[in-house]
């Protein structure tokens, strides 16, 4: 019959098909374009708005799979607001998969309720009975979702219905709840109408979403300035970076240095004959990006770094910086790589008004494309080879956006589990694409968000926004490249302060090496640290006075204690009544897991205020009682209704956290 009908009426038939609107539905990314994100073991929720016309009850799904399996999985939706719909399943594989929604009529469901509020109504509803029969023998011979046990017994229970003369019996039946599940299970689905697309979404291992990183320069691990450190001394220093509680261990680049225009000590144009270099000029006669310091070791001292660090739960992070120096030998191999003068010179790196003599970059389109696109692909899979899984990537804001979607897809279909930082303090735009084409994890603004109104509004964002779908930030206090204004001139206090809120309002957190030992010095008037490692070897003294590793080994130990550390979206900001005081919690759905934090963001400055315990999140009225842990003086005690004061003296503590127990763990 539909071979007969006209191509107007095939369209008409498709469109009348999808009966029932399903729009809105998130996550969806720019319609489609990319996959959403999660990690395995992370809740993913799924919603949208589902509706029809008319009267008639209406029923939804969420459909998942692993992207290329035939089989759906389906997990029930449920209406909780204005024809808004949610449900939600949990990945357990680093794989895409796929999810979309579908929505029909519930001809039963339907039926029963109009019977109910007529028969409570004191009306005869005789022939709705009848009605409510045929419903079943219908789904016997028309239902192909009926198994063979659920089959049989709608069938027996279809002809108990048959067999009864008392039309209160059959209405008693009719109304059961074995009845209403059986059909619910395997009944037929009217007007079934489908999401007009399959969303993809990118299921990361669980160190995508929550992961602690330690950056330091391998070269300043040797104790004395007059000596290049090397693996070894960096295998050495492991159980010191794994006692601080960290589980990534981060390297700028580690391969030859070019000699030509080399840079000298604190970014000077002249180096003298010791100066190391910078680590970013990469590329040396010894090799290129796929070579290895020399005075750093050799390849077997590397593979041997990579399993200490293992066997201290640490695991390793490289670099992957797209620049060259002008001795790296691709110049010579390939030089339709790099961009040219008209005189033959090569161009130098440039942002003007700033020059960077020591770089060369290359450029992607013209006559390096396919070549280049693939060899900076096998340096990525090179190091994977050689137990590399994670890559912060220098500046990709300033490389191709397609070359990025090419290369990282590239990478995770022969190693899903590998992960990929993006170093760009760049446009918001630009940031959010690069999260949207492969990129694992981001750099963010976090680091020049310093008052309550600034933070609160960012941490809002990051948190409610699309953008929660795809883009995980990275809270990093400091780089080689940044050293922030707060800090130089906060004091020690400030540093407790940046790092109490890195690693208790992100996920993913890091320090760079110096930080724990309140390390400020600066250049004048620059964000820039003063006799910095990127062009100096430094020796440091781990335990010097002012030091913050309590803090730093304190934080790290609650984020692997509790879970509400574990999950970004679950922040909420509470009220403190001071703009020096930042206030908020992060509990789990159960409320097991239920974390207060307050901070003075003021790091010279005594601040109190009065807030707000959220005894409502509890069920809790506001003068109700409430155990709480003092999680830094490891106490326990009991408030007394909603409003607290709290009184944070930077020479004392800057900080404070607590966790409400609430009254069901008490009864435990």
């Amino acid at each position: 019959m539909e071979q007969a009908l006209k191509p107007a009426d095939r369209l008409l038939h498709a469109l009348a098909d999808n009966r029932i609107a399903i729009e809105a539905v998130t996550p969806e990314i720019d319609g489609g374009r990319f996959p959403a994100k999660a990690a395995i073991g992370e809740v993913v929720v799924v919603e949208a708005d589902i509706f029809s016309d008319g009267h008639d009850l209406i029923d939804a799904a969420l459909l998942t799979r692993r992207k290329g399996d035939k089989t759906w999985s389906e997990t029930p939706m449920r209406l909780y607001e204005n024809d808004r719909w949610r449900a939600s399943f949990v990945p357990v594989e680093n794989t895409t998969y796929e999810y979309t929604v579908i929505a029909w009529r519930d001809l039963f469901r339907s039926w029963r309720s109009d019977v109910s509020k007529k028969k409570n109504a004191g009306q005869d509803v005789t022939s709705e009975l009848k009605e409510g029969l045929h419903i079943l023998k219908k789904a016997l011979s028309e239902s192909d979702r009926l198994d063979p046990e659920r089959r049989a017994r709608l069938q027996r229970v279809t002809e108990d219905i048959a067999r009864l003369a008392d039309p209160a019996q059959q209405f008693s039946v009719l109304m059961g709840e074995d009845l209403l599940g059986l059909m619910t299970a395997g009944g037929p689905r009217s007007n079934l109408s489908y999401y007009l697309r399959l969303l993809d979404l990118f299921v990361d291992r669980k160190r995508a979403a929550f992961s602690s990183w330690y950056e330091l320069m391998p070269r300043s691990q040797s104790g004395d300035p007059a000596r290049h450190g090397t693996f070894d001394d960096v295998i050495a220093q492991l159980p010191y970076v794994r006692d601080l509680g960290f589980d990534v261990l981060y390297f700028p680049p580690i391969h030859p240095i070019g000699k030509t225009n080399r840079k000298g000590r604190n970014n000077s144009l002249t180096a003298r004959a010791d100066d190391p270099g910078s680590p970013y000029a990469i590329g040396s006669e010894e090799g290129g990006h796929k070579a290895i310091h020399p005075e750093l070791g050799t390849f077997e001292d590397f593979h041997r770094l990579v399993k200490a660090a293992a066997e201290h739960g640490l695991e390793i992070a490289l670099d992957f910086a797209i620049q060259c120096s002008p001795d790296h030998p691709w110049i010579k191999e390939h030089p339709e790589w790099f961009d040219w003068r008209p005189d033959g010179t090569i161009r130098f790196a440039e942002n003007p008004p700033k020059k960077y003599e020591d770089i060369v970059n290359v450029h992607f389109y013209r006559d390096a494309i396919p070549g280049l696109w693939h060899e900076l692909r096998d340096t990525v899979l090179f190091w994977v080879e050689h137990g590399v899984k994670i890559f912060r990537v220098d500046n990709p804001h300033t490389k191709p956006l397609p070359f990025w979607e090419w290369m990282i897809a590239e990478v995770r279909r022969r190693h899903p589990d590998t992960i990929f930082l993006a170093e760009a303090f760049t446009r918001p735009k630009m940031m959010k694409r690069l999260a949207k084409v492969g990129f694992t994890q981001s750099y963010s603004y976090f680091t020049w968000r310093n008052n309550k109104a600034e933070l609160t509004e960012y941490l809002t964002e990051l948190t409610t926004e699309e953008c929660r779908h795809y883009m995980r930030v990275n809270f990093f206090t400091n780089t080689p490249d940044i050293n922030p204004f707060y800090l130089q001139n906060s004091g020690r206090a400030g540093f407790q302060v940046r790092l109490f809120l890195a690693a208790t309002l992100a996920t993913n957190y890091g320090i760079y090496s110096g930080y724990e030992l309140c390390e400020a010095a600066a250049m004048p008037g620059k964000e820039e640290y003063l006799d910095s490692e990127k062009y100096e070897i430094r020796a440091w003294d781990w335990d010097r006075p002012g030091h913050i590793k309590d803090d730093v080994r304190r934080l790290n130990a609650w984020r692997r204690a509790h879970p509400a550390l574990q999950q970004f979206t679950n922040l909420s900001f509470y009220n403190a009544y001071n703009d020096n005081i930042l206030y908020y919690g992060k509990y789990t759905d159960d409320l097991s897991s239920f974390l207060l934090f307050a901070v003075n963001l003021d790091p010279l400055n005594a601040q109190g205020a009065h807030f707000e315990v959220p005894l409502w999140e509890f069920g809790l009225s506001d003068d109700a009682p409430i155990m709480a842990e003092d999680l830094v003086l490891d106490r326990r005690f009991t408030w007394q209704g909603k409003m607290q004061h709290v009184w944070l003296n930077p020479s004392e503590r800057t900080y404070a956290a607590w966790r409400l127990i609430s009254p069901q763990e008490r009864l435990t």
